[in-house]
């Protein structure tokens, strides 16, 4: 057994987070599966754009598409479904056997229209027809302006991926509007029970926000606290699932499974499985970078369950960075404007090299 089956046995699942349509027909996707225990793939924009800039994979349907007059929008969502639909289908098996939980692969709604309820549901809506998978989750941002589309999404059946989630505070919101979607769903004859759902909650880039503030601040006590706050957001978020992820929820729904993202470390210092190792624990997934589930595989590093009973310890973490002078809102505020400005500037970046290209 490896040590990402150890991990799956402690309740955490193992997702990729990585896609490409050389990953797809060279088999190597197969293969991460086989060899690495992978259950499933989640994208963004910014995968998308460093895999149709690179090689010659996307070659053949960029002719196609441009002989076929389409705009570079079009050219590039019409890509990113192929490789997703292959992708459900590569990982159907998984879907099957895990009753819909895992053998997920997730696709991204416009981040540009994050702001934009209608826009954000009607574009979730078209992805879910065109991707026509079972296994396919329509990745929606935690925003003020998408929130009330990823209720309108689950209400009309729609399995999503909440992403860009920063805070314990907006977490809350997403608990809400994941019950309130599966209760309008319910309400509208859906089955329940095929609906699934995950809250992505971001967790390296609150340690480098935090870690630069702590050294800009320069004491014993606040470079002392350098690399806690991703865990104990993190730990703090999963005490919430535990309190509320269950509540009010229809007869045969499925709860919402905390998803950690971002959970490639970004300082060299810190062990490079600080957070896998530290965010195990029952009803959680965790998407990984390829290096980051290689690591865990090489080095181990587990030891039980790390979530259920870390809420006090983590608080206190809080506590202490709040001692030091951090101001953890504005932290939050200004992470989530840049997860979304990050994702904007990789789409924006795609859609300029794909009209270069369509030209």
């Amino acid at each position: 057994m490896t040590y990402i089956d150890e991990l799956a046995s402690l309740g955490t699942s193992t997702w990729l987070d990585d896609l490409s349509r050389d990953r797809i027909t060279s088999g190597n996707l197969e293969e991460v599966i086989e060899t690495k225990s992978v259950v499933g793939v989640t994208t963004n924009p910014a995968i998308f754009a460093a895999a149709m800039s690179k090689g010659n994979a996307y070659d053949a349907q960029i002719a196609e598409l441009k002989a076929a007059g389409a705009a570079v929008d079009e050219a590039v969502y019409a890509m990113s479904i192929d490789d997703v639909r292959d992708a459900c289908d590569v990982f159907l098996p998984i879907f099957e056997k895990s009753g819909g939980r895992d053998g997920r692969v997730s696709i991204e709604v416009d981040p540009r229209i994050s702001d934009d309820r209608d826009a954000t549901i009607a574009q979730a809506t078209e992805l879910w027809k065109k991707v026509d998978r079972p296994n396919v989750m329509i990745k929606i941002p935690a925003t003020d302006g998408s929130l009330p589309a990823i209720t309108d999404a689950l209400a009309a059946g729609i399995s999503v991926n909440v992403t860009l989630i920063f805070s314990v505070a907006r977490y809350r919101q997403v608990i809400i509007a994941y019950r309130e979607g599966i209760q309008r769903a319910a309400e509208n004859g859906h089955a329940v029970s095929d609906i699934f759902s995950v809250a992505s909650f971001f967790v390296s880039r609150l340690d480098s926000e935090v870690d630069s503030r702590l050294e800009a601040i320069g004491t014993d006590e606040a470079l002392a606290l350098r690399g806690k706050a991703g865990v104990a957001n993190a730990q703090r978020a999963y005490a919430v699932f535990q309190e509320l992820g269950r509540e009010g929820l229809p007869l045969g729904a499925n709860v919402q499974r905390p998803l950690w993202a971002s959970t490639g470390v970004k300082n060299p210092e810190y062990p490079a499985t600080l957070y896998v190792t530290e965010l195990a624990g029952p009803d959680t997934v965790n998407t990984m970078p390829e290096a980051t589930i290689d690591a865990v595989l090489e080095l181990g590093g587990l030891h039980g369950d790390t979530l259920d009973g870390a809420a006090d310890e983590a608080l206190t973490v809080f506590e202490q960075l709040s001692a030091v002078g951090i101001d953890m809102e504005d932290v939050f505020a200004v992470l989530e404007q840049e997860g979304v400005d990050k994702f904007v500037s990789a789409w924006q970046e795609l859609l300029d090299s794909m009209e270069t290209q369509l030209q």
